[in-house]
């Protein structure tokens, strides 16, 4: 997931998704609290990220508990490198 996420009433709530980015291509949309990852519940987004990136190098697929409309379902997320999605200066 890419880090559009934000700390709302101690929950982790997604914010926005890069375009062609893991979270999208998983489905994931404005509004949808991660519930867990992989099991366990975030309690912040230091913890979240922490969780995501002991799971594996980009590729692996990231189980996640999500919320979205006051229900709850399961989805999948496969990481890709963060670095992809940074805003990189260009020479002119």
């Amino acid at each position: 997931m890419e880090k559009r996420g934000t700390e709302i009433e101690g929950r982790i709530v997604v914010i926005g998704v890069a375009d062609r980015g893991p979270a999208q291509r998983a489905g994931l949309q404005t509004g949808d609290v991660v519930l867990e990852v992989a099991g366990a519940a975030p309690s912040d987004l230091a913890t979240l990220f922490r969780r995501i990136w002991s799971l594996g190098h980009a590729g692996t697929e990231i189980p996640l508990r999500i919320e979205r409309d006051g229900h709850s379902f399961d989805q999948r997320v496969t990481s890709s490198e963060r670095h992809r999605f940074f805003k990189v200066p260009r020479m002119h």
